[in-house]
């Protein structure tokens, strides 16, 4: 269930509540019975673990092969006259 955050316009409260996603929004403060208004904030949603990014979660044998400089590659020279 997420959180939603709610701040009273008449006390000046915060307010951090558990609902259903289909539950109506709140609109009366706890608190002091005053006017709710819902915040918008960003959420603690990460995504971890190998397949989500190429270069930012990788194993720690993956991560000494990518710190290893490579050796450059020659170009073939061209055949004048």
């Amino acid at each position: 269930m997420p959180i939603y955050e709610y701040g009273c316009v008449a006390c000046g409260k915060h307010h951090e509540i558990i609902q259903k996603i289909n539950e109506p929004l709140l609109t009366i403060c706890p608190a002091c019975g005053g006017k709710l208004e819902k915040k918008f904030s960003l959420s603690g949603f990460q995504l971890k673990g190998g397949g989500w990014y190429k270069d930012g979660y990788t194993s720690s044998e993956k991560t000494s092969e990518k710190t290893t400089p490579s050796t450059p590659l020659k170009k073939p020279e061209k055949s004048g006259k």
